[in-house]
């Protein structure tokens, strides 16, 4: 089956995934996958940073607990492992009306995996899966109605595409895909935030780094992002890595570059990037030579993503980027700088981006939101004043956002005031 899911996608930009307290939700029977496929899908869904709940509780009752329903309403994603004898517990099939409620109601992007079943037998409610209800109607006769929901909700997932590991074979390859599908849709559901969280501007910025780091081409590729600060390159930055991260086996995001190596050596942060890329494994200090030695011998096969962000001064920059055109073909390494020459240091040369400021419509709507919070001015005067006082700011984002903060609720008098004093 496609791993594609039109009816749980469709919906997910509803849900802001700033508000959740998982990436994942996975709903299982313990005793058909416990210690062998999921083991290896929740190992799998861990290297890539994706957080994910599964109950380690071995002794289920019939009736699920309310910590568990709550946990599944503050995931973002829930995947549902389909099983020999999932539809035989009523804890999974009370998950599973919930998980459908949660999609229905907050639009939480739902993934089944059919894990030896015929997904037929799921959604037509025969086979095993018939058998199971069955029992349920033999058992819970004074609450049927409880038994015709869970009905419903096996049924339910028929308009719902998976996974089905009858045909994805081997194992090794489901949890691939399963994987990488689960990075592709929360990555999408983060930028559908970032889109609507007063960016205004970044979407022509962020194509344009793209089309500098160039994802068909094999090559070891580094791409610099240089500005003033303010100018917004670590925001850049960021949309670029998580609209394009699901593309490379591993990543890494290292922050405030220049403060980290004022504190420490590049060999630590060298040995903590290769940490994060190499699945997050604890790599002990040791020389720059043995350093180079394992990135000779760990690296080549591995299509890395690293962002060195705001990276300052040039002492020791080359000891910190040596031996990252080792990493395996079509990897990406992305630095921002408010110092071109900085990024000529570290290779950077053929491939700069400058951010440029935001023109005068882009200013007023980022100072709106702020302002406003809403993206134009409440009235003409207010525009007038407004762009008044944005003049000042040269379009650059981070003083337009200091500013509409500063001016959010005043006054008329306040903002005439305000704008006398600017200009």
């Amino acid at each position: 089956m496609a791993a594609s899911s039109s009816s749980s996608s469709s919906s997910s930009s509803s849900i802001n995934p700033q508000w959740k307290k998982y990436d994942v939700f996975i709903s299982f029977r313990g005793a058909d996958i416990r210690d062998g496929f999921l083991s290896h899908l929740y190992e799998a869904l861990h290297r890539k940073q994706i957080f994910t709940f599964k109950d380690e509780n071995l002794d289920r009752g019939e009736e699920i607990s309310p910590a568990l329903l709550k946990t599944i309403e503050n995931s973002l994603l829930s995947l549902v492992i389909f099983s020999e004898n999932y539809g035989f517990s009523p804890w999974c099939l009370d998950e599973l009306a919930k998980i459908l409620e949660c999609q229905e109601t907050t639009g939480q992007i739902v993934l089944p995996v059919f894990y030896k079943v015929d997904p037929s037998d799921v959604q037509d409610l025969t086979g095993r899966f018939g058998d199971a209800l069955a029992q349920h109607k033999e058992k819970f006769k004074d609450c049927l109605e409880k038994v015709e929901s869970w009905s419903r909700s096996l049924k339910g997932t028929a308009n719902i595409s998976g996974w089905d590991s009858r045909i994805i074979k081997p194992e090794s390859k489901l949890i691939d895909e399963i994987v990488n599908d689960v990075r592709k849709k929360i990555n999408h559901s983060f930028l559908s935030v970032y889109d609507n969280d007063g960016l205004f501007g970044i979407d022509s910025r962020v194509k344009e780094v793209e089309s500098l780091l160039c994802l068909e081409s094999e090559d070891v590729r580094r791409v610099g992002i240089w500005g003033m600060p303010g100018i917004g390159k670590t925001t850049i930055a960021d949309k670029v890595f998580n609209k394009i991260s699901n593309k490379f086996e591993s990543q890494c995001f290292i922050t405030n570059v220049g403060e980290e190596l004022e504190k420490g050596t590049p060999v630590q942060l060298r040995h903590e990037i290769l940490g994060k890329l190499l699945g997050g494994e604890n790599l002990d200090v040791g020389t720059p030579c043995t350093l180079r030695h394992s990135t000779k011998r760990r690296l080549p096969n591995t299509k890395a993503l690293i962002v060195l962000d705001d990276v300052y001064g040039y002492l020791h920059l080359k000891e910190l980027v040596e031996g990252w055109n080792l990493c395996g073909p079509g990897s990406r390494i992305i630095v921002t700088s408010k110092d071109k020459q900085v990024l000529e240091i570290v290779g950077c040369k053929k491939y700069i981006y400058k951010v440029e400021k935001l023109n005068d419509c882009e200013s007023l709507q980022l100072f709106s939101f702020h302002a406003f919070k809403q993206t134009q001015p409440t009235n003409g005067y207010m525009r007038q004043l407004s762009e008044r006082v944005i003049s000042y700011t040269q379009g650059v984002p981070l003083a337009l956002k200091v500013l509409g903060c500063s001016l959010y609720g005043k006054g008329v008098k306040e903002w005439e005031r305000h704008s006398e004093k600017k200009l």
